[in-house]
């Protein structure tokens, strides 16, 4: 009898806690959001099955054992977040490379002044962060890490948070990419709340086609600027960057496709995962977490809102009106925040096509949200 008692206390099931349970049921709900609504699947799908391994008691799948000298005791979860994300951080850079591969500056560069959309819009971010910092239960560093969130840019928060906050980057990586799930559900109320019936119907006019020379130019002069300015921003800005020259360059598809399919969805199965596995019920389900949540949910839609703000401002001295249904599109949740302005758009008006406008104020906010990451990780926050 003592055998088999002794036997039951080294089962999972044995070991299974309440914290756990709730875990379960948040993998469960990722998944059914992935599989039956088919939101956000390629990165809450993941997560889900992350999150399950988790908290699969004794498992040891997410372990790093650093006493071991080649790491016989460590889970092959805890190897991947210690050596691609803690120790050298090269998973978040890489996916920067596939988006630029997949990414248009043509509507930034036609319009220009939908950059300044893209930056109002990372307002949230520092609203966030002081707030984090305000409620004492944070440290600058941490705070820094909960207000990106705010950028509504799942690879951005993973990079900031793994090098200032790794204890928080399970939650806070898993927030920012819930949210970005539900920009359909959080932003339409914003920008239905914030702007007028006619303000909703302004028809911008489509732009023409950009000079090959210029968006070649474009993407090199702005890494150069940039990197310059923020040097810490090389990681993300110079691999987003590279990833848009060898897309527009025309010269290299091989190296594009390779980038755009291959390499960011390798990279996108084993960050989302190990990002899962990060969030153990017992270590997450506290009273911090909910700060984390209620926080990231004020930095993005303060984020939303400031978007629309501006752009009411700048329809005040601009002869040719912007809709301000755009300016919630500098958030980087790219492209969902853009195809929500068109469909707000097509709602009032069904000739109203505002997609590659709004792409305009997305794209930036990306570009936006990394600089002011790496603002924040250069900071005073990084060096408390």
């Amino acid at each position: 009898m003592d055998i088999f008692n002794d036997w039951i206390k080294t089962t999972g099931i044995y070991n299974l806690s309440w914290e756990n349970l709730v875990m379960f049921l948040i993998a469960f709900f990722f998944m059914y959001l992935a599989i039956k609504k088919n939101m956000e699947a390629y990165e809450l799908l993941p997560i889900g099955l992350g999150i399950i391994i988790a908290n699969l008691p004794l498992a040891g799948m997410a372990v790093f054992d650093s006493t071991s000298g080649i790491h016989q005791s460590s889970g092959i979860f805890g190897v991947i977040f210690y050596y691609t994300l803690s120790f050298w951080n090269i998973l978040p850079p890489i996916i920067f490379l596939g988006l630029g591969a997949i990414t248009d500056f043509t509507p930034l560069i036609n319009n220009p002044k939908t950059l300044l959309l893209g930056a109002a819009a990372q307002i949230g971010i520092f609203v966030s962060f002081w707030g984090a910092s305000l409620t004492g239960y944070f440290t600058l560093k941490e705070a820094a890490s909960i207000g990106i969130i705010g950028g509504a840019d799942g690879p951005t928060t993973i990079f900031l948070t793994s090098n200032l906050a790794p204890h928080l980057l399970g939650i806070t990586a898993v927030i920012a990419y819930s949210y970005m799930a539900a920009v359909a559900f959080i932003q339409p109320p914003i920008m239905k709340l914030l702007t007028t019936k006619s303000e909703r119907n302004i028809i911008m006019q489509e732009s023409g086609a950009v000079n090959y020379k210029l968006k070649i130019l474009f993407p090199n002069i702005a890494m150069f600027l940039i990197i310059l300015i923020v040097p810490r921003s090389a990681p993300l800005i110079s691999m987003f960057m590279i990833g848009n020259i060898l897309k527009e360059s025309n010269v290299v598809p091989r190296l594009v496709d390779a980038a755009s399919n291959e390499l960011i969805n390798l990279s996108t199965i084993f960050l989302m995962i190990t990002i899962g596995t990060q969030l153990n019920g017992p270590k997450v389900i506290n009273v911090e977490t909910l700060l984390i949540l209620g926080l990231g949910l004020v930095a993005f839609a303060v984020g939303s809102a400031s978007g629309i703000i501006l752009a009411k401002i700048m329809n005040l001295f601009l002869k040719e009106k912007i809709n301000p249904l755009i300016g919630s599109a500098g958030v980087s949740a790219v492209p969902m925040a853009a195809r929500i302005s068109h469909h707000m758009g097509q709602e009032e008006n069904p000739n109203n096509y505002l997609l590659s406008h709004a792409m305009g104020p997305n794209v930036a906010g990306v570009i936006g949200s990394a600089v002011i990451a790496c603002l924040l990780y250069t900071s005073d926050a990084a060096d408390e």
